[in-house]
This record gives structure tokens, sequence and C-alpha cells, in this order.
């Protein structure tokens, strides 16, 4: 692991916050980290109000996306609601169908198949709209690079309406109305939604004009927030107000399906970290292993015995995914291994009998072992398909974009893309890929990274703190858990292994004199069980962590999760 210290604001600026907010210099100089320098900042990020919203008129075409919709009614046509198959298409088209479905029946929903029709706009799914007589599909997470689908929609007479997040290429499609915050000449104030947050704009602007206040559009924040949590996007602006009024849906009022994803959950309170750990890899895994269909029945089923039984289907589906994905894992480790490829600058596996649906997982996995960007390939019909991963400030989309010339087509961002390409065509890119990446990443960019927001000592931690800090989440990109330095800490006794495999540490630290009376902290170390021999005798170390809650037996106390020791 990296350390980096993040630097410290200039002392007068942390001055004038504590001075304004009457905190300490700790939590001033967090804020100040976060772009937050007045005491009217940091009121609207410590109290993010539904005011804050943007205006969804604000965004490009979006009156033309209400008056063609609106039309659509009026003349009784039928709708279909177009999503990709992952948690940020699936919850898309579930608000968007939910919410015309509200006031208008004329509506249909349609998930590609990952494996027949792959990612985005499909011809099938346009076919479909075809054959059952539907004049407008609304495309939700998708749509914004499919050109020639889009055409060939409005030569049989369907119009089109893209709701997407993606990066534009150099053309739009011809579409009705194209939203997408990341359009060169749209001057939306936020552009960092997700899809479902783009779809929640439509929602918001048709409410608008149905005499609907924001109120009235709570109720589908649940899903909004969790795209947000599942897509990683950045919790700042509006994607932290979206995230922290739809984590109150889920924590109250839930719609049936989320209620029945949790309702064997035990934390009383969930966070963005529980909607990304255990609501979206169940949402996930439907599109994964059977077909994105089920998570769409699942969140618009409003029968909460119905939707327990949905997710207990989807409950299968994701045992299934586990187990795919750590086989195929092994299998790729074991490829790398094979093939003495463990000191590359990128990674590129390819088996054509791995499960299509578990593979960004798995090129995840990998990036957790070597730390590098990662493209894992399968068979996929006459071609193969991928997911690419990358690793912290390396932005895979360009090196891919470099590579272009091998691809058939390739579509992401920053941190991760899908592609097919010819088989016949693999090792080239293999080889360019390789290129393109020693080339361009850093050095530092291939040892992971910690960055330490301030060095504190112990005695700095306490209740109030840590009142403090939970009123900055939700965490999320741009938002992070404050990560914490500590110097010269020891552990009190008996540092302890736990886990199956010994791979996590248990820790009891204190700070300074080892004879001093005063208590120390609770510790686990995720991870760190291999660096027992660091703390053990009353050795002095340093250590990086996060400062928590915990709760046991109903008792509440601080809890530290060491990220890493030395």
């Amino acid at each position: 692991m990296r350390w980096t210290i993040k630097s410290k604001p200039e002392k007068q600026k942390i001055k004038a916050l504590q001075d304004a907010l009457q905190i300490d210099e700790i939590v001033a100089s967090l804020l100040l980290q976060r772009g937050i320098e007045t005491y009217d900042e940091a009121r609207s990020f410590f109290r993010p109000s539904l005011d804050d919203l943007h205006d969804p008129y604000l965004m490009k075409d979006m009156d033309k996306a209400v008056v063609r919709i609106e039309k659509a009614i009026q003349n009784q046509e039928n709708i279909l609601v177009f999503g990709d198959y992952d948690v940020d298409g699936t919850t898309s088209v579930s608000l968007v169908s939910s919410y015309l479905k509200s006031f208008y029946p004329n509506i249909a929903t349609y998930i590609p198949d990952r494996y027949k029709e792959g990612y985005g706009v499909s011809y099938q799914g346009i076919d479909f709209a075809d054959d059952n007589g539907f004049s407008l599909i609304i495309a939700l997470d998708c749509g914004i690079k499919s050109i020639e689908h889009i055409a060939y929609a409005k030569d049989k007479g369907i119009d089109f309406i893209v709701c997407d997040h993606h990066r534009p290429g150099d053309k739009l499609p011809d579409a009705t109305a194209v939203l997408d915050p990341k359009r060169s000449d749209c001057d939306y104030p936020y552009k960092e939604l997700c899809g479902c947050g783009v779809g929640f704009k439509l929602i918001q602007a048709i409410g608008n004009n149905r005499n609907q206040t924001i109120e009235d559009m709570v109720p589908y924040l649940d899903l909004v927030a969790t795209a947000i949590a599942a897509d990683i996007v950045p919790i700042t602006g509006e994607n932290r107000v979206l995230a922290k009024f739809g984590l109150e849906v889920i924590n109250t009022a839930p719609r049936p399906g989320i209620k029945a994803l949790i309702q064997n959950v035990k934390k009383k309170t969930l966070t963005i970290s529980d909607v990304v750990f255990i609501i979206a890899p169940r949402i996930n895994a439907a599109g994964r292993i059977k077909h994105g269909n089920y998570a769409v029945e699942l969140l618009t089923e409003f029968d909460l015995e119905q939707a327990i039984l949905f997710a207990s289907e989807i409950e299968v589906f994701n045992a299934d995914r586990k187990d795919l994905d750590k086989q195929i894992t092994k299998e790729a480790l074991l490829q790398i291994e094979d093939n003495n490829e463990t000191e590359r600058f990128s990674t590129v596996v390819y088996q054509e009998n791995w499960h299509k649906g578990v593979i960004g997982i798995v090129a995840s996995r990998l990036v957790e072992n070597y730390y590098r960007p990662t493209i894992v390939f399968t068979k996929s019909g006459e071609k193969l398909a991928a997911s690419a991963r990358s690793v912290k400030d390396f932005d895979i989309y360009n090196a891919l974009e470099a590579c272009a010339e091998h691809l058939e087509q390739f579509g992401g961002h920053m941190y991760a893309a899908g592609m097919t390409i010819k088989e016949e065509n693999l090792s080239a890119f293999k080889q360019a890929f390789e290129e393109v990446v020693q080339q361009t990443i850093h050095p530092d960019l291939l040892t992971p990274e910690i960055s330490i927001d301030a060095e504190i000592d112990l005695a700095d931690i306490n209740p109030k703190l840590l009142r403090i800090l939970k009123q900055f989440e939700p965490f999320g990109p741009e938002n992070m858990t404050p990560i914490f330095l500590t110097k010269n800490v020891f552990d009190t006794g008996y540092p302890k292994q736990l886990g199956n495999e010994n791979e996590h540490l248990r820790l009891f630290v204190k700070q300074d004199n080892p004879d001093s009376e005063t208590s120390g902290f609770g510790t686990i170390g995720f991870g760190l069980g291999k660096k027992i021999d660091i703390a053990k005798d009353r050795k002095l170390f340093d250590m990086v962590y996060t400062i928590e809650e915990n709760e046991w037996n109903g008792n509440v106390n601080i809890q530290l999760q060491a990220r890493d020791i030395r």
C-alpha cells in the first residue's frame, strides 16, 4: 500500500471556517478538502435539501422529451421503457415505468438479454416494439452511441427519447430528445448523474408539467440511491442530495421489492456501503445469471408477498453468481501465472467458456490481486466480449480508444468499460493495450493508494467527533469516509487473527506511554491478518484507519477500522 497524506488546507482558511462554524481544526480541514469554504456551503453540505435539486428543464432537450411523452399519452400511444440489464439500467426502467404507469396504462418495459442481445439498444428490442405497436421508446442508461439502431427505429416510425450519462461520441443519435448532461452543448449544472439520475430528472420534469411537487417524487428515490451507489458516481452536489433522501426512503419506507431484499439484514440503518454490498449485487445477479427482467419485476412489484417470492428467486441467482465468480477468478489467476504475465503493466485474459455475466466482477477481483488495468474476455456468439476495470486515476476508456482499430465496438467510462472483438484480433489487441498502458500509466498508479485526510492523535477521537463525521454521510467517490493516520500506537496485549483463514486482525490500540491509564480503542483490520507480527509484543507501529460506531448487544461504542499498519 502507498500511503499519501492530502495536503493540509491554508491556515487562514482553516481558522476562518473554524470561527464561522464553531468547529475544531480537524473538521474544518476535512470540509476544506471537500471544497467547502463558507458557512453557506457547509450548511448545504450538512443539511442537504430537496430544494437544492436543479430545475430539470436546464437539461438540453428536456422540453422536447416532455412534449413528446405528453403527446403520446394524449394520443393513447404505446410507450416502451427500455434499459440496460445492470443495476443502473433496471432501476431506471423500474423508476420511469412505475411513475408513468401511475397515471397512464399503455406502458411496457424491455430489458435486453445480456447473452443474445448484449449491451444497450438492440435491434431485437426495436423489432419487439415494432411488432407490438409501440411508437415511442424511452431508452435509459444507454443509447448515446446507438446511432444506427435509432436510425433503424426511425425507419419503422418509432421515436426515441435517450436518457444516458455515458460520454457521447462525435455524433449524437437522431432521436426526438437526447438527455445526457455530458453532451458538450448541455448547460445542465451537474454532470455526474447516473442513468437512473437522468431518468429521475425526466420524471421530475413531467411532474412539474402536471403540477406535482418534488415531494411527490420522493418515493422513487430508493431506486435512485441504489443506482448511485452501484454505479460508483461521485457523491457530490445533486447526487449527494438524491443519495441522502434515497437512503432515508430505503430505511423508512422502501418499495416492497427492496424491502424483500433487505428483510433479513440485521442492521437498523443501512448506509451507501450496505446498498453497494447487499442490495446492488442481488439486483445485478438477475441480469448476470438469468435475465434483467427479474430485477424489474421485483422493483415494480407492489404486493409484498409476491415481492418476497421474486426476491427468493434472486437470492438463488446471487448464490450461483458467487460460485461462478470464485471459480472463474481462480482460473484467471492460474492463467496469469502459467503464462508468466505477473510482471506486465496490464492484464488481459480469455477463456471461451467463462460465464459472460460475471466477467466484470472477475476483472475487479484481478485488479484487487495485481492492481493494474484489467480486461477479461469470453466467447459471445461469433465474437469475444469483455469487461474492463481500471485502477485509481487511470482512464481505461482513453486506453481503449487508443486501441480502437482492433475492436469491433466499446463503451464505458474512466474506470469500467465493455467491448467486443473478433477472436483473430485478440492477440494484436492484447499487445497494443499493454503498450498503451505501459506508455501512459504513472508507475505509482500500479500500487494501491490509501489517501489519508489527516494525521491525528487517538486523544482527538471522541463521541462528538464521531457525531460530526456521521453527518458527512452518505460517503462515496469525492466524499469518501475520512481516513486518519496515527503514529506510534501499540496493541495493549494480545493481537488476534480472525476469520476462517486468519485473514483479519483484531487489536486494542493505545498511544504514547505504555503505562498510561487512558483507555484505547478496539480495532478491526479486515484483510490484515498477515500483519499480526507488526503488532505483537507491544511494539510501536503507525496505523491508518477510519472511525466508526460499533453496536454489539445493545451497546454502542467507538471502534476503529484499520486500513493498514506498518
